[in-house]
């Protein structure tokens, strides 16, 4: 039997799951110059001790005012993406560095069977109506009998919020009967704060991907901010070398070598007023967009 084609039994192939220190976990690793660095913030579940993630990178962090999140580094090798593409950058790191996970805020805070407890309905479908006329039907005609001949939901239509003649908290006393309603609520209840990617990552990326302007915020202006945050996003995108720096969330020593920078566009509920500040905060090489301001200016 030729050598090359001999099988060894005594030697075979192990299946299984290999140790984490033998695929992608070295605890003595020291990031290379050519590696590609990224910085993760980890809630860790209540619970959970922080050693837990240590398995899956290489440093732990504490993040500025932030009570009980951490800063995760992961050194990435260079060859793991696609050459010049952003998009397969942004696929592996953003979309699928762990393991994906149920937020625990996004979930319906009752259930079919406590929605069928509280109106003390059930065996059949629940009945809901849209009020029309729009303003023409008085909470008498709806309240007294509408909602007591089976409907269980009302929907109020667009022009209708909270008028005194719609008002039916004493008729649903009086009557015993529990309603539901879908309010005319067009905008968020509440903003999600946590979007699970900060705008330093796109402002970063907009750089080396060809952008040349981006809106960084404008602190003074409707839109919130905090001023150090705010200047480590221009910093980033217009100096030519940025040092580590927490307090300004700026996580990695980056040296920009010969890329162009970005202009910082502030817009946003900004006015002549505010000139002094805005020329003080983002200086000559920036872009003041006053939409209002300018109209409105005599």
């Amino acid at each position: 039997m030729p050598p090359q084609t001999k099988t060894r039994t005594s030697v075979g192939f192990k299946a299984g799951v290999k140790h984490y220190k033998l695929t992608y976990y070295t605890s003595e690793y020291q990031p290379q110059d050519t590696d590609i660095l990224a910085a993760f913030r980890v809630t860790p579940q209540p619970g959970v001790p922080l050693d837990r993630y240590k398995g899956r990178c290489s440093h732990i962090g504490v993040v500025p005012r932030e009570d009980n999140q951490y800063i995760c580094y992961v050194a990435y090798r260079l060859d793991l993406f696609e050459e010049g593409s952003v998009t397969n950058m942004f696929t592996s790191i953003v979309g699928n560095v762990f393991r994906f996970k149920a937020l625990r805020a996004l979930r319906p805070p009752h259930s079919i069977q406590v929605e069928r407890d509280k109106l003390n309905k059930y065996d059949r479908p629940l009945l809901g109506c849209t009020i029309k006329p729009k303003l023409g039907l008085s909470a008498k005609n709806y309240v007294y009998e509408c909602l007591p001949s089976g409907l269980d939901f009302t929907k109020y239509d667009e022009n209708m919020n909270s008028q005194p003649f719609m008002h039916w908290r004493d008729p649903q006393a009086e009557t015993g009967e529990i309603k539901g309603y879908y309010l005319n609520a067009t905008p968020v209840i509440d903003r999600q704060k946590n979007h699970g990617m900060h705008f330093r990552v796109l402002a970063k990326a907009l750089r080396p991907s060809g952008g040349d302007h981006i809106h960084a915020g404008t602190l003074v202006g409707k839109l919130e901010g905090e001023r150090d945050i705010t200047l480590g996003f221009v910093d980033l995108l217009r100096d030519d070398y940025t040092e580590i720096d927490a307090n300004r969330s700026i996580y990695f020593t980056q040296s920009w070598v010969s890329t162009p920078g970005v202009l910082p566009v502030a817009s946003g509920g900004i006015h002549v007023w505010d000139m002094p500040d805005l020329t003080e905060i983002f200086g000559d090489d920036s872009v003041l967009q006053f939409g209002g301001g300018t109209l409105e200016h005599p």
